[in-house]
């Protein structure tokens, strides 16, 4: 009999991660987990839990806090998706003023939550953050899918309704940074478009940056403060400068709205939490006046229609580097009322009295791996990195856009208008920010970024040099442990085989606390490699003890 040759090529840990020599020291530092595409498109959703209580949240980077519906909430927005228990008695939950500090919050959809602030241990992936202040919903009329019971907001802390000098909190991402406890005060978005992808902390996923000298570095802009807000500049939201749009390669005019306050740069915020791109009316008619045969469809909405064979790229600049959107991209679907006609992003919106003129959610960051650089007191500001997935410029063929449309099989319910529309010119309304505090692109801030102890990779600049004069080796890598592994099989005779066996995912169960009756909801989870190691393993080596086994390749992490 053939001596048995094993030859394992996963990497022990949990839930989370493998990291590799030139990664963190203390794998402590760097967690990455999965998100997943909600089934209406509209948000991409990551798994925590509060306390022992299991929650899907939805990712958004244009707010700071974290809410949970409570089960006291009756509004039909919270009936059909897993709640919060109020009547539980958790051991490491935290009332705040004996539950009494309000908590409101509003979109721009018109929608709002209201509810209290608590704090309860908070877990994501292998992380434990204990006493993260959150917020309670008790009324809400914000709709929910896929079993979501909340949000988990990424941005700066001057965006939080949570009041921190009051509840003496921190919001999640900057308290991590904020506290020293991530490798770097980072975090990476890769938004795949087969409805999954990962959330790193700390670190980038590298099984998606294969070669950080192709990421574009931007500084992000400061802003000066509101008139009820203390008077110095400080960081808003994750926005930068947008230098550039083209069709097909050329360039169109921006008009910024605020030209005087921007230095004549149009600003442009990333939201992983919108489900569209959204320009001022005057630079997204410019745009679709380059097409043949495009229309405005709809005046309210700022929303166009192009036809659906159009072989024409959309190019944003950030930096140096053009980033191109393929039909693939920026088509929404079919109108119902014309076949041939397809809605289309860009959104036109009226100006933002704060300067932020675009923003830039999944459609163009589902093209690139977003990297949200969190900047540190008095040495680096905060940037953003994009990583290109593609560098192919040239249009799609109409087929390839015909079988994307065929694919999606997006039709979308549209009453076309029986002429042309006008475009609408909208009334800029004034800057709401307090000009008489200067504000920079870049900008070093005394307080409220990572703790000081970092030593900046960045450093002090307001326009981020050259990636060749980077220590890119400094930036910590992080990449997903596996759950799908090939093997081939040699036997006795020399005969090969090969087979693919995935790793058991157990179930959990959303909203409801260990112990308690299980009439919550069943979802897969992502297991831990000892679960791996302490039952399948075992198993398979039985089972093939006479044979000798290869591990050949590991697939990434996929949870469901």
């Amino acid at each position: 009999m053939r001596r048995l040759l094993l030859l394992v090529c996963f990497v022990l840990g949990s839930w989370a991660t493998s990291i590799s020599s030139r990664e963190a020291a203390n794998a402590s530092e760097a967690f990455i987990t999965s998100v997943t595409l909600a089934s209406n498109g509209l948000s991409y959703y990551a798994l925590i839990a509060l306390g022992d209580i299991n929650f899907r949240v939805s990712l958004d980077t244009a707010s700071a806090d974290l809410w949970i519906l409570a089960s006291s909430c009756s509004t039909s927005a919270c009936q059909t998706v897993p709640r919060y228990p109020l009547t539980y008695q958790s051991a490491t939950f935290q009332a705040v003023s004996e539950n009494t500090t309000e908590f409101f919050a509003q979109y721009a959809d018109g929608t709002a939550v209201t509810g209290f602030v608590g704090k309860e241990s908070l877990h994501f992936s292998n992380l434990t953050i204990p006493s993260q202040a959150f917020a309670l919903i008790t009324d809400s009329n914000v709709t929910l899918t896929d079993d979501i019971s909340g949000i988990l907001g990424l941005g700066f802390p001057r965006i939080s309704t949570i009041n921190g000098t009051y509840t003496n909190s921190t919001p999640f991402f900057p308290g991590l940074a904020q506290q020293g406890l991530l490798q770097y005060p980072l975090f990476g978005l890769s938004l795949n478009r087969n409805s999954t992808g990962t959330l790193s902390l700390g670190a980038i996923d590298s099984s998606v940056v294969t070669n950080l000298s192709n990421v574009e570095w931007n500084p992000v802009v400061d802003f000066s403060p509101f008139s009820n807000e203390s008077s110095v500049a400080s960081y808003y939201q994750w926005a930068i400068p947008l230098t550039n749009v083209a069709v097909n390669g050329t360039s169109i005019a921006l008009s910024p709205s605020y030209p005087a306050v921007t230095a004549n740069h149009s600003i442009a915020m990333f939201d992983v939490g919108t489900p569209g791109i959204y320009g001022p009316w005057a630079d997204v008619s410019k745009l679709f006046a380059t097409f043949t045969s495009a229309r405005l469809v709809d005046e309210t909405a700022g929303q166009w229609a192009v036809p659906c064979d159009s072989a024409v790229t959309l190019s944003f600049t950030f930096g140096q580097r053009n980033f191109t959107l393929q039909p693939s991209d920026y088509l929404i679907g079919e109108t119902s009322g014309d076949p041939g006609l397809c809605l289309a992003w860009p959104v036109a919106v009226d100006p933002s009295p704060d300067g932020i003129d675009w923003q830039f959610g999944t459609p163009f960051m589902r093209t690139v791996y977003t990297i949200f650089s969190y900047g540190i007191d008095t040495l680096e500001p905060p940037v953003i990195g994009l990583y290109p997935l593609s560098n192919i410029t040239t249009p799609e063929s109409t087929s390839v856009i015909n079988s994307f449309l065929a694919s999606a099989s997006e039709v979308v319910g549209t009453i076309l208008p029986n002429s042309l529309l006008i475009t609408p010119t909208p009334t800029t309304p004034a800057y709401s920010l307090n000009t008489s505090i200067p504000a920079a692109t870049g900008a070093i801030v005394q307080t409220a970024l990572a703790n000081s102890t970092y030593s900046p990779i960045f450093g002090a600049v307001t326009a981020i040099p050259d990636s060749a004069t980077l220590n890119l080796s400094a930036i910590p890598l992080i990449t997903p442990s596996p759950t799908v592994a090939t093997y081939t099989v040699t036997n006795s005779a020399g005969m090969i085989s090969t087979s693919v066996s995935h790793i058991s995912v157990p179930s959990i169960v959303l909203g409801v606390p260990p112990g308690w009756s299980n009439a919550g909801i069943a979802v897969r989870a992502p297991a831990f490699v000892s679960l791996l190691l302490s039952v399948a393993l075992p198993s398979l080596l039985s089972l093939l003890l006479p044979w000798t086994i290869r591990i050949m390749n590991i697939a990434h992490l996929v949870v469901v």
